[in-house]
């Protein structure tokens, strides 16, 4: 039975919050502040918390900050009567999971309970897979020359500041090699934020990016963050920037050059301190001179420019990438790793793999399913190419 503690002043909130989680099986536990709070956490077995921010004694933003300083992993959701939007953005900076305005409403509290538990989990499974699958670097495997003259780069790159550009085609692994960055940056405790450019419509990009205020166009009914503050203190990934509207690339150039950044509709100068990775499989030098690109934002972003190969110029990586691909499809669908011909790897490897690894991936995913405990080379033939 998963244990709830409730940090709140008010004997009716923590009344309220029993009565409903309790009926819904949770053991729950109570202190009236945070100091309270941190006492139960150090004796007892905690699966997450409700904190009251404004409460007497150690206040709710104190406690966030007392439990990260003393390693105290378990999710938090913050709970307050004077709810404003730069209260939510310190609470989520001290490390907060979710933050809820009073008056509670009963089903958000379920909601955000369980949405804590399943994050809970999947950091547990992410961790198992991690340590079964042991180091991969975050998540780049090979070792043929050009990847590895990637790595050393990324690996030189990343504990500085320096921005960078990622270039190669879809499927080449613009994600993974934007994470091993951030992973080994000094901020990596800080929060990896991504933006795909290209999946959010132009005139919804600024929104997401800066956020916006409450009434700033029809939609917007309540003052929203965006993703720079949100990544404050951490990395920010613009994923497919080159697809990304001609205002929308003023206004980064600006929080570029100034630190600042201004929420749609608003007039307040909010400081933001985020690395940027930017990432596209367009040739930007290309769409600068068809006038779709800014020269001026090409070069702040390009500081480090990272080309990442693709798959038909390291064919000698494929064989690995298949045995990586063969034991995670293993452990996700739990069963025993399948075993692969030679002859199948070496028909794999003439392949022109135009998806590049993404395209590997899901072709390994299909030949596991479909094949028998083996995958031979009529495997390969018959399920390897989609035909249709």
């Amino acid at each position: 039975m998963a244990q709830i503690l409730i940090i709140d002043d008010e004997k009716p909130i923590r009344s309220a919050l029993r009565e409903v989680l309790e009926y819904e099986g949770y053991k729950i536990l109570e202190a009236a502040e945070g100091k309270a709070g941190l006492d139960v956490l150090e004796n007892e077995n905690i699966d997450l918390v409700f904190c009251d921010v404004r409460m007497t004694g150690m206040d709710g933003l104190n406690f966030l900050e007392a439990c990260q300083k003393q390693g105290i992993d378990v999710p938090i959701i913050t709970i307050t009567g004077h709810g404003t939007i730069d209260l939510a953005v310190q609470a989520f900076r001290k490390g907060a999971f979710d933050f809820i305005e009073k008056p509670l409403d009963l089903n958000r509290v379920l909601i955000a309970a369980r949405n804590s538990f399943q994050h809970k989990e999947l950091k547990v499974e992410t961790k198992s897979l991690k340590k079964k699958m042991g180091s991969r670097q975050a998540g780049i495997i090979g070792t043929s020359d050009s990847i590895q003259r990637v790595l050393k780069i990324i690996d030189t790159v990343a504990p500085t500041e320096a921005r960078v550009l990622i270039t190669g085609e879809n499927g080449t692994g613009k994600e993974l090699a934007a994470r091993r960055i951030h992973e080994g940056s000094g901020r990596t405790k800080g929060p990896f934020v991504e933006v795909n450019c290209a999946a959010i419509p132009s005139e919804l990009i600024e929104s997401e990016l800066f956020g916006h205020e409450k009434g700033a166009f029809t939609s917007a009914v309540k003052t929203r963050i965006g993703k720079f503050e949100l990544a404050h203190g951490g990395t920010l990934f613009l994923d497919e920037i080159g697809d990304m509207s001609m205002s929308a690339q003023a206004k980064v150039l600006r929080a570029l050059q100034e630190q600042t950044i201004q929420r749609v509709g608003g007039e307040q100068e909010i400081k933001v301190d985020v690395r940027i990775i930017a990432a596209t499989n367009k040739q930007l030098r290309k769409e600068i001179e068809a006038g779709q690109f800014r020269e001026d934002l090409y070069h702040r972003l390009a500081v480090i420019p990272i080309h990442l190969p693709s798959l038909k110029d390291r064919k000698e990586d494929i064989p690995e990438l298949i045995q990586h691909f063969l034991e995670l499809m293993a452990l996700e669908y739990g069963e025993k790793k399948k075993t692969i011909t030679p002859d199948a790897i070496t028909q794999l490897q003439a392949m022109p793999w135009t998806g590049n690894i993404r395209e590997l991936r899901n072709t390994i995913e299909r030949l596991i399913i479909l094949s028998g405990p083996k995958i031979d080379s009529k495997t390969v033939t018959d399920f390897a190419v989609v035909r249709y």
